[in-house]
């Protein structure tokens, strides 16, 4: 409750003369009497005057919430922004840069191959370690989108053997290419129906012998190892042997 504001004000009292019973002073006296106001509310504010603390009070905390909400959703809009970009980034194809001279270059920001896959010369190549019959290794390869691979030139043959080196776990390890005589003996044929060019072979010496002792059905399949560049060797289908696969880069 506010406090009552105290007023002074100076009255005059004027005793008669006539009256000789009591000593009267010479002179009019002059006494003071105390004057108690009480408020009972606030006086109206006059124009130009300052809004009482509540309210600014008030205003402050109105335009803190309106600032909270502001940064609240452009934080929103931010987060949603940022997941569709990175849904994008993976959902879309790597796009090709267009240069003024064929042929275009791919943008090397995206990846070449999936993963478990190495890029090399526009293919990308799987190393299984897991030992299969060429016909498993084969249809492994295609569960994948690929195929065993094919050897189209010397300088990819010297890529697979060094890559190879790596993955052999003994000296004896062999590795099934997609080259197979299984139609017509000695009809050498690629995964892809082409035929294996006389002059691009990289036979070991005395190879292919089509031998029979260890399985009746001959020697149908060609896996290679890294001793040479020249390492294919014919095998029994049947044998396990890892295997190496390809398929294009993406586009």
């Amino acid at each position: 409750m506010a406090e009552a504001e105290v007023l002074y004000s100076d009255i005059k009292f004027t005793r008669a003369r006539g009256n000789t019973d009591v000593a009267t002073p010479s002179t009019d006296e002059t006494t003071y009497s105390e004057v108690k106001i009480s408020k009972t509310q606030r006086p109206a504010e006059l124009p130009g005057s300052k809004q009482p603390a509540a309210s600014n009070r008030r205003s402050g905390v109105t335009s803190e919430r309106v600032a909270l909400l502001v940064l609240s959703v452009l934080l929103a809009a931010a987060v949603t922004a940022l997941g569709v970009t990175q849904i994008l980034s993976q959902t879309e194809p790597c796009k090709v840069k267009q240069t003024s001279k064929p042929p275009p270059v791919r943008d090397e920001a995206c990846p070449r191959c999936e993963d478990g896959w190495e890029p090399h010369g526009g293919k990308c190549y799987f190393f299984s370690s897991v030992t299969l019959t060429w016909n498993q290794s084969r249809r492994q390869c295609r569960s994948m989108r690929g195929d065993l691979v094919v050897i189209n030139n010397r300088e990819e043959q010297r890529f697979l053997v060094s890559r190879l080196r790596g993955k052999m776990d003994k000296p004896e390890d062999r590795f099934w290419i997609g080259l197979t005589d299984s139609k017509n003996e000695s009809e050498w044929l690629w995964v892809d129906d082409t035929r294996l060019n006389p002059s691009l072979t990289f036979w070991r010496h005395y190879e292919p012998d089509d031998w029979k002792e260890p399985n009746p059905d001959g020697e149908d399949c060609v896996r290679m190892g890294v001793e040479y560049l020249k390492s294919w060797s014919d095998g029994s289908c049947k044998s396990p042997h890892k295997s190496v696969c390809e398929k294009p880069e993406k586009a």
